[in-house]
């Protein structure tokens, strides 16, 4: 780009006013159009011009020309107004209030076409604004900024005045949901949102009408109620906890300021508006407008653990115009307008106005709730939020619920239950009507359909219980279904909620899992997804931080186009020889010896120069904290003793911590920080400078910049950023700097191929009236209370163009340990991993070849389009090439969802088509079966996920399909330069279009809307913070814990529950379809042969705790085996333990041993003069017997709790049974105790359980032997290799 022509200028005069073009705003109205997710986008014509406007703004000040202050400049009007441009910003509207940074991307093209990249700013402006609608299905910020006319006034130390409406709500908060008189009505409301316990409900109610009286009317209760209770006692006592944490937190006390002096106060009592006295190590009680600190300067150290996780320490300021006050003592007045209460923790806009002044307060000024301050000693300010209204509150809403896929499988099978109960129960009660059509003429003499009473006494010859032929029919299908309840199994999900507790216990306490390092152990965060851990398909992965440690280290630098950091040696002490005091940092920098003879030398070249200014630009760009220790030490080893202070430095990025340090190893040391100065030691001089304004990293600008004044009052702005966007704003004003270009953009490739994370650094001089602009323009930005983040962007774009390159730095963040190997396995197991990272293309394909995702043989389709065409074409050229089938039809159902949520589309500001080849792939036919790997990047994925109208009514196949054709035909898939949103949209893709159950994993905020798409999202205890944490279903510390994760505990979970839930349909159903044969034997008369209570406490305490005991503690095989084998993992992908193939066996399985458990007891008691009870508890003890058998055939590993729970139900069972028995006024008393003593009692119970069994045992020996499934092979093995090694110890023994 040439300084002489302007990027968006409309004329090729470098003085031409920055404005666009006829043809481009005809562009730019088509874009509008195309761009709008919904036809409701632009119904409004106001609202399209609106657009095209703000459109026409941000293009005119996106870029940088010789002259680019015109372009803010008119010829009339005020001067406070002259910089900015006069109709957009004058009266900005709410949809512009703010515009979100995540997700932005900004492209550059390299080609520097004008009109293509004015177009793309366009589209991408238009594209922000559209995509803000939807955005807040995922970010979730509260948009409610504030206008100039409804603003929120705090009246300093006066909270009377400030509250005089009542508006503000008081600093009391409450985060439990129930209160004594709430508790019982809300938990059943909730409770009752799981339609089996209305069924149930309706299953009692219809029990206490005296016609359907089938149980004893208490007895129909217990089930529910004891469900019911469980329930309520767990939500009641945490609940309690909840009540108990926060009256402890209401209680607490801080300083306020009362009646001329702090005085103690309790937290619930805090007011917004008065004033707070904060001391070191406290906790923040509310957001906090600081009004100064114990530091002259007014800076105050902030720990933010409690907020977002992070432990770094952060920098907030009081401003210097209330911090001389302050430090006077005088006492508090003022006025603040701030923004009304929202939930972005990364923003505040607000105005203060005190002792006659007015200056702006932004988000460096506040402390929120919760935060700690540290190595401050004091700190007051003024309460602007408080209670549910800080942003903490706002920010506590928890993570979107998530469902298992086996439990909606599950729920399926219910509905074939419920059909199964309905024809039983249609069969009793068409038998029943047919049979009192037979007997009709008998009606009156049978014991049990009679009409009348035959007595003596008032009731004789009154009716009976007997309401005609038609009603008997409709009270018996009422009572089969009272009587049948059990069929649909409500003990099922109090079994699986143990079950699943149970197994998150052995997954936290697993050794294998636990992370020394930062000493994190596993953590299971959802109790309801445990079993979808064995069905993972595809695994979509953050690289910073997940794939790598995320602790930066400095290893190469290009300055003025040398390369530098090929040699390196570690250096203790900064600044060696250099000067009297020596600073030790607390972590071992490596320096590389030519670049510090080149700084150290007394040379005034340009290489020289720009070595300085690169390490002062490294040193004072940033926001880092030095902490400086107050002890020193003296070096050892040297007859001169010189002082050495420990110095750290604490930063909100470990990217600019692995810089400051760098700089401090090489000299440049920065030991004190205040708002408005800095100060660093070079080479040993003490260095002090004036930060007039910094313009802090932003996901649009891609760049950060720091405006300092000299001592000898010169000024320079300092900028560094990714390349994609630095280059673009350099003023290639000789060949010289063309040369310095191009071999920093050959050392940016070099450090990208070798997996190091690049930043481009660039200064500028700024002459006095730029600077006056500049200040001006910042001063109106800053005060602004609309729109501010795009005015200071405007703002920043004045002075961040024109640079000088200095150079470029490169980090090195290291592969976590156990990543390659972990990798490795997973796609072994047939999970797919997709990595989806914001670093260059470069990067990630060397980091992918470093952790093995890449391999040699992979043919690599890379995929960089700058249009929709070229991404067309790009996709069809790569799916002929390789053979990919492409399909046109589209689920008309997923049409309608994704025009929903089409919320993940990003269109960006610049274009620049990637110098890597776009085929990276042999060509020849041998290697067109090879594995394939899909490398696209962030600018790519803007197209094709774009969805718009014109996309729709086109003949050519929809991108997105053919996207999803691609990468699923693709081994590996790598996407680069993606933005937030667009990783959860590519995870949505996946989702949307497959069954196939979806893992995201990752450790930063920009990971957490991928993380809450997915089925399963997890989350890494790594250097960002624990937003990721916070927002996931399971953490862990380390990448490589994901193999155990999934390969074991994954294949156990699933497993067990699969089988748990196939068992209790069994266990209940053979118990449900022995009483319906009964029936059918007595009439149709819906009378039971068992007790209430034993039909009751069958699956309640008879037959549940083993249930339990074996979903928690089986294994059908170890984990080393699973390790050692993890394609056994595919288990879960073909859906082996628990299918509706599996369904149906069962239920045939079910219904011969009711037969069996029916008719055996029916024809070995046949010529006896045995009662019905007797009979009923038979089949009672029977049942427990076959069912708990039943279990044990399939238990593949016994412990000792194992036997006692299966072998330990019977005998509690017979227990039970003796206890029921020895009550006098129960119909079956004694009668356990008169079968006991025949021997033909035992042998039915050994034969109903041998012939019940035989079929299942059978069956279950041909398949092992004839159809064994691959856990079945390895287990085989394993035994094997068992006996194999206890014959040779056997041998070597004898």
């Amino acid at each position: 780009m040439n300084s002489e022509q302007p990027l968006l200028s409309s004329s090729d005069s470098p003085s031409a006013s920055l404005v666009p073009s006829p043809s481009l705003t005809k562009n730019l109205v088509r874009i509008c159009s195309n761009a709008s997710f919904s036809s409701s986008s632009l119904d409004n014509s106001d609202d399209a011009q609106r657009d095209l406007s703000e459109v026409k703004d941000e293009v005119a000040v996106s870029g940088c020309s010789e002259r680019p202050l015109e372009s803010f400049t008119t010829p009339a009007g005020p001067s406070s107004s002259r910089f900015l441009p006069q109709s957009p910003l004058e009266n900005p509207t709410r949809d512009r209030r703010r515009l979100v940074s995540w997700g932005t991307m900004e492209l550059q093209n390299e080609n520097r076409n004008s009109g293509t990249l004015e177009i793309s700013q366009g589209s991408s402006r238009v594209q922000e604004k559209l995509s803000q609608r939807i955005r807040h299905k995922i970010v979730q910020f509260d948009d409610n900024l504030l206008h100039d006319d409804n603003p929120r006034l705090i009246y300093i130390n006066d909270p009377k005045r400030t509250n005089d409406k009542y508006e503000f709500t008081g600093n009391e908060i409450r985060t439990s949901k129930y209160t004594i008189i709430t508790f019982l009505p809300k938990n059943l409301f909730i409770q009752f949102h799981r339609v089996a316990y209305l069924y149930f409900l309706a299953i009692a109610a219809l029990n206490q009408l005296p016609p359907l009286a089938v149980f004893g009317r208490t007895v129909s209760l217990f089930p529910l109620l004891f469900v019911l209770l469980v329930t309520a006692i767990k939500d009641g006592y945490e609940d309690w906890r909840r009540h108990r944490s926060d009256r402890n937190e209401n209680n607490r006390e801080a300083l306020v300021f009362q009646s001329g002096q702090f005085r103690p106060k309790k937290w619930k009592h805090i007011q917004v508006g008065e004033v707070l006295k904060i001391c070191a190590d406290d906790t923040i009680p509310c957001d906090v407008v600081l009004l100064g600190t114990s530091d002259p300067s007014g800076v105050a150290y902030i720990q933010t653990m409690n907020l977002d996780g992070e432990s770094n320490l952060k920098t907030r300021y009081a401003r210097q115009e209330t911090t001389s006050t302050v430090c006077d003592g005088c006492t508090f007045s003022g006025l603040i307008r701030c923004e009304q209460p929202n939930r972005n923790i990364y923003e505040f806009t607000a105005n203060m106005e005190f002792n006659g002044h007015k200056f702006p307060l932004s988000q460096s000024n506040i402390v929120l709730r919760g935060c700690q301050l540290k190595n401050t000693d004091w700190a007051v300010g003024v309460a602007v939020y408080a209670g549910q209204e800080t942003k903490a509150m706002l920010n506590s809403a928890a993570s979107p619920s998530k469902r298992s896929k086996l439990e909606s499988y599950m729920n399926r099978e219910t509905l074939w239950l419920s059909i199964f109960l309905f024809v039983m129960c249609a069969v009793v009660a068409t038998g029943m009507g047919l049979w009192l059509i037979r007997h009709k003429g008998q009606i009156d003499t049978l014991a049990y359909y009679r009409k009348r009473y035959y007595s003596y006494g008032n009731v004789n010859g009154k009716t009976y219980r007997f309401y005609g032929i038609p009603m008997e029919i409709f009270f018996s299908f009422l009572s089969s279904i009272i009587v049948f309840q059990i069929m649909i199994p409500i003990s099922l999900y109090i079994t699986m909620e143990l079950v699943r507790l149970g197994q998150s216990y052995f997954m936290i306490e697993d050794r294998h899992m636990f992370d020394s390092s930062s000493g994190s152990r596993f953590q299971c965060r959802s109790l309801n997804i445990n079993e979808d851990l064995g069905q993972i398909r595809y695994i979509f992965s953050d690289k910073t931080g997940t794939l790598t440690e995320n602790k930066m280290e400095f290893r190469r630098a290009s300055i003025f186009g040398r390369n530098f950091g090929t040699s390196l040696q570690e250096a203790n002490v900064a600044g060696i020889g250099l000067g009297r005091k020596r600073w030790k940092l607390k972590s071992e920098i490596s320096v590389d010896n030519e670049l510090m003879e080149l700084l150290y030398k007394d040379l005034s070249g340009d290489d020289r120069i720009a070595a300085h200014e690169f390490f002062l630009t490294l040193a004072a760009c940033n926001t880092v904290v030095p902490i400086v220790s107050n002890g020193t030490s003296s070096s050892c080893g040297k007859s001169e003793l010189d002082d050495v202070e420990t110095i750290d430095y604490q930063g909100e990025s470990p990217d600019e911590q692995a810089l400051v340090s760098a700089a401090s190893a090489y000299g440049y040391t920065l030991f004190e920080r205040t708002s408005g100065h800095i100060v660093m030691d070079v080479n040993g001089e003490k260095l002090r400078l004036d930060v007039l304004g910094l313009h802090e990293f932003d996901s649009m600008r891609k760049r950060m910049s720091v405006v300092i004044r000299f001592p000898n009052n010169s000024v320079k702005v300092l900028v560094k950023g990714a390349d994609t966007t630095m280059l673009s704003t350099l003023a290639n004003d000789s060949e010289r700097d063309d040369h310095v270009t191009r071999l920093t953009q050959n050392h940016l490739s070099e450090y990208s191929s070798e997996g190091l994370r690049t930043l481009v650094v660039a200064s500028r001089d700024l002459t006095d009236e730029e600077l006056e602009q500049w200040q001006s323009m910042y001063e109106d930005a800053s005060t602004s209370l609309t729109d501010r983040s795009s005015k200071l962007r405007q703002t920043a774009g004045l002075i961040e163009c024109n640079l000088k390159l200095l150079g470029a730095t490169a980090i090195e963040d290291k592969l976590q340990d156990g990543v390659p190997e972990a990798i490795e396995s997973l796609r072994q197991a047939g999970i797919k991993v997709w990595v989806l990272t914001g670093d260059k293309q470069e990067t990630a394909i060397s980091i992918g070849i470093s952790c093995k995702l890449l391999t040699a043989d992979m043919q690599q389709i890379i995929i960089n389009g700058t249009s929709k065409d070229e991404c067309r074409n790009l996709l069809a050229d790569s799916m002929e090439k390789y053979g990919v089938k492409s399909s046109n039809k589209i689920d008309p159902r997923f049409k309608l969802k994704k025009n929903a949520e089409n919320g993940y589309l990003e269109i960006p500001g610049n274009a620049k088509t990637s110098s890597v080849p776009q085929w990276n792939g042999g060509k020849e036919e041998g290697k067109m079966n090879a594995p394939l790997a899909l490398i696209i990047d962030g600018t790519s994925l803007v197209y094709i996920l774009e969805k718009d109208l014109e996309s729709e009514a086109s003949p050519f196949p929809d991108l997105e399909s053919e996207l999803f054709n691609l990468a699923t035909s693709c081994s590996v898939v790598l996407c680069c330069r993606v933005a937030p949103l667009q990783k959860a949209g590519i995870v949505d893709l996946i989702k949307t279009r497959t069954d196939d159950m979806t893992l995201a994993i990752g450790d930063g905020a920009n990971d957490v809307s991928m993380i809450q798409t997915a089925d399963v999202g997890v989350g890494i205890c790594g250097q960002e913070g624990r937003q990721a944490v916070m927002a996931s279903d399971f953490a862990m510390g380390q990448f490589r814990f994901l193999k155990r994760l999934l390969l074991v505990h994954g294949h156990w979970n699933y497993q067990r529950v699969g089988y748990l839930v196939l068992y209790n349909f069994y266990r209940n159903a053979v118990f449900v379809m022995m009483l319906f044969w009964y029936i059918l034997g007595t009439a149709f008369s819906t009378t039971s042969a068992l007790t209430d209570w034993s039909s009751v406490f069958y699956s309640v305490i008879y037959t549940s705790l083993p249930t339990i005991v074996v979903g928690i503690l089986d294994k059908d095989l170890s984990h080393r085996t699973l390790l050692q084998y993890p394609k056994l993992y595919g288990a879960g992908h073909r859906h082996e333990a628990y299918n509706l193939h599996l369904f149906w066996i069962t239920m045939l399985d079910t219904l011969w041993q009711s037969l069996v458990l029916f008719y055996v007891p029916l024809f070995t008691y046949k010529d006896s003069s045995i009662d019905i009870w007797s009979m009923g508890s038979l089949w009672t003890i029977a049942v427990v017997v076959l069912v708990n058998i039943h279990l044990a055939m399939d238990i593949h590993r016994w412990v000792l709790i194992t036997h006692i729970a299966v072998w330990g139900s019977i005998i509690i069972t017979y227990a039970c049974m003796m206890v029921l028995d020895s009550i006098p006024v129960f119909p079956n008393y004694w009668t356990i105790y008169h079968l006991a003593k025949s021997p033909t009692y035992w042998i039915a119970i050994l034969l109903i359980t041998v012939v019940a069994l035989l079929p299942r045992f059978v069956f279950k020996v041909v398949y092992h032997i004839f159809w064994p499934s691959d856990i079945q092979i390895a287990a085989e093995i394993l035994n094997r290799q068992r006996k194999h090694l206890s014959s040779k110890q056997d041998d070597s023994s004898s």
